[in-house]
């Protein structure tokens, strides 16, 4: 009697609606390969700015893509990614690049994991690379002194941003009236690319 109930529910379950709408993602996706569903998933970015678009592209078209591009999605596990990881150390890939870069595939393993692609992630137990850096070299005040008035107003307008509000070099160098929200409040929303110096 038990043995035919758990038949019962083990075929309830395998031909529901939602089983079937599993099988049919992951038959879909499964074979795909994971340069076209990180297509897919791109177009899912719409939350990303500009500079943040170009960033993920950078990192999927340099380090993503050329080892992974052609591989199948439901051929990926945790070894996969390890192996990933390996190749990035052995090469000499810098550990602050190889952290974005485990954290973008991560975030694309993830998507497929929620589609149900995976029985489990194939992030799930893998050590990501550990980036310590090194200590910070703050300036003394006289060295202070001296960047803050060498070079232009320009230059000096940012050495003293920088140093008197905390702001990346990008942050300063996008300083402008409009982001005064009040006598005494100047509020962070822009930055300048350094690469395409808007």
């Amino acid at each position: 009697m038990a043995k035919s109930r758990l038949v019962e529910v083990y075929h309830a379950r395998k031909h529901s609606p939602m089983s079937a709408h599993k099988a049919e993602r992951i038959r879909k996706y499964g074979t795909m390969q994971f340069s076209a569903y990180t297509a897919e998933w791109l177009k899912g970015q719409r939350h990303q700015g500009p500079t943040s678009l170009r960033n993920i592209d950078s990192i999927l078209r340099n380090h993503i893509l050329p080892t992974l591009g052609s591989r199948r999605m439901g051929t990926f596990d945790h070894k996969v990614v390890e192996a990933f990881i390996a190749d990035m150390e052995r090469n000499g890939i810098g550990l602050a690049t190889q952290i974005n870069v485990y954290v973008r595939l991560k975030s694309i393993l993830l998507d497929a994991n929620r589609i149900g692609l995976y029985e489990e992630s194939p992030t799930e137990g893998v050590q990501p690379p550990q980036y310590n850096p090194t200590r910070a070299a703050i300036p003394f005040l006289p060295q202070l002194h001296a960047i803050r008035t060498a070079g232009d107003d320009a230059f000096r307008l940012v050495a003293e941003l920088m140093s008197g509000c905390g702001l990346r070099n990008g942050e300063a160098a996008a300083v402008n009236i409009n982001n005064i929200v009040a006598d005494d409040i100047y509020r962070v929303s822009e930055q300048v690319n350094y690469v395409t110096k808007t």
